[in-house]
């Protein structure tokens, strides 16, 4: 009995510590997509009709310290460790009318009262991805880019 205890024992250890690390890595991503989509859901009800997908835009800099820390002028405590503003992407898609396909939008003149052209989606993503370095004893781990992305339709502006 004490043999074959000595030989499962590390087996279920194992088996346990992958367990925890796999639903670890689930959570993070959970987190991880909650946070792009609360970006996302932020910027698409906005009413800024010249919508600027860039750095420089004070809205998606809200929408992103909102999604990061609960508040819009990054007072708050980060809700994932090591996940920065700089590490979200916010970019537009636009519908081609002639073509009917997704593109990306024409942002010229971004910011003037004429405008660029208002675009019909959002998307919030972590292109480069959050990395995750699981932990299991024994058993070296490749790290994991976890890259969630949302897509939302642009309901601000007219």
């Amino acid at each position: 009995m004490t043999v074959e205890l000595a030989m499962w024992l590390p087996v279920v250890f194992l088996l346990l510590g992958g367990l925890i690390q796999f639903g670890k890595i689930t959570y993070i991503y959970y987190s991880l997509q909650k946070t792009v989509n609360t970006v996302a859901s932020y910027l698409a009800v906005q009413n800024g009709v010249n919508f600027c997908p860039d750095a420089g835009d004070p809205t998606i800099a809200a929408a992103i310290q909102f999604a990061l820390t609960g508040t819009t002028d990054g007072s708050g405590t980060p809700a994932i460790f090591d996940l920065t503003a700089d590490m979200i992407t916010v970019t537009t898609q636009c519908i081609d009318p002639v073509t009917l396909t997704l593109g990306d939008c024409a942002v010229s003149g971004c910011g003037t009262p004429v405008g660029a052209q208002r675009p019909d989606f959002l998307t919030v993503s972590i292109p480069n991805g959050y990395i995750i370095q699981p932990r299991i004893p024994y058993i070296l781990v490749d790290p994991i880019p976890l890259k969630p992305k949302a897509v939302v339709a642009y309901q601000g502006g007219s």
